[in-house]
């Protein structure tokens, strides 16, 4: 039985009646939470969905890693290429592993997304994840990696920026915020600060409160498309009581309309405390359609929890990090998410 506040009270009475008193770990999710990263410690490098085109591009990655004043650790299969895939499923099961069992790794960055990560779900050593809980952090595709491990083992895992790309001003700070030098309370993907002159105010990064309100929960999500594949799945996350994050790319408002759908259908969005939605970018509107705004106020507003639009979670350059299972607090009123604990020890 998964417990939730909405279950409790009924299952506290039959524990009444039968005289049954189940273990704690019964009774709670087990949280894992991985080391802090810090400077001079290793980062392997991992490609667990497609690959670059080029291996240049894969040495930028591992060069950025240093920038970071931290070591890098490629791993066996990292410049492996098997079509739209960076190697086979058994290479890019066997990278993730083996660095989640290597004493000398501590954390695991991903160099890039596209596609692949449901394909080696199967094969990931998850007894081995919650031995050796460590910083795994990406996004985009990484999105079914991130809740499968989470799922699996309890472990806090990152939707965060990957090494494919250099981080902004604004990045650095939430990466140094969430993982670097983190807080037990810390305000997470606010849009970043912009002087308003006259004639000009930032039309790029606004907020929107679809459904008013505030709620807390356990964060879950990450990229729309990856988490809807991961329905009727014995990886698909606990969706109760939570506060549900979602972001896509390249997806026309008609397919984020039918996600959306998907998960109404199958019960989903009826279960979570409040929803946040981050950059839907790249969105085709040459054609007569709905917006994007449409669809979600179409979806989201009878569910009577609070939506907010906006924040800084996705494809776009200025990203911040969201810990997948850590407890946070959506005000959608004033437009912010603040993380209640630290994801990290």
């Amino acid at each position: 039985m998964r417990f939730s506040r909405r279950n409790f009270f009924a299952y506290t009475a039959y524990l009444g009646i039968s005289g049954y008193a189940p273990s704690l770990q019964a009774q709670t999710s087990l949280i894992l939470k991985p080391k802090h990263l810090a400077s001079g410690m290793t980062v392997g490098l991992v490609s667990p969905a497609s690959n670059a085109a080029e291996d240049e591009s894969i040495l930028a990655s591992m060069e950025f890693v240093r920038s970071l004043g931290l070591k890098v650790k490629a791993a066996p299969n990292l410049f492996a290429r098997a079509q739209y895939l960076a190697g086979s499923d058994d290479q890019r099961a066997a990278d993730l592993n083996s660095f989640f069992t290597d004493p000398e790794v501590d954390a695991i960055f991903c160099t890039r997304g596209g596609y692949g990560t449901p394909r080696i779900l199967p094969l990931l050593d998850y007894d081995a994840v919650s031995q050796n809980p460590k910083i795994f952090m990406g996004y985009s595709d990484i999105t079914a990696l991130l809740n499968a491990i989470h799922v699996k083992t309890g472990l806090v895992t990152f939707h965060g920026p990957m090494a494919f790309e250099n981080f902004t001003d604004y990045t650095y700070r939430e990466y140094q915020k969430v993982i670097g030098a983190p807080s037990d309370s810390v305000e997470i993907g606010s849009p970043p600060e912009f002087e308003i002159k006259p004639g000009q105010i930032d039309r790029d990064n606004r907020l929107t409160t679809i459904n008013p309100g505030v709620a807390e929960g356990r964060l879950i999500g990450g990229n729309l498309s990856l988490l809807v594949t991961l329905l009727g799945t014995e990886f698909e996350p606990d969706f109760e009581g939570s506060i549900l994050f979602l972001e896509d790319v390249s997806e026309p408002a008609y397919s984020i309309d039918r996600m959306l759908t998907h998960l109404w259908l199958a019960g989903k969005l009826e279960q979570v405390n409040g929803i946040v939605f981050g950059k839907f970018t790249d969105t085709d509107y040459t054609r007569n359609t709905f917006s994007v705004e449409e669809v979600i106020r179409l979806r989201c507003q009878g569910l009577g929890v609070p939506v907010l639009r906006g924040l800084m979670i996705g494809h776009t350059s200025d990203q911040t990090i969201v810990p997948i299972g850590i407890r946070a607090e959506l005000d959608a009123d004033v437009g912010t998410l603040t993380l209640l604990e630290s994801p990290v020890t």
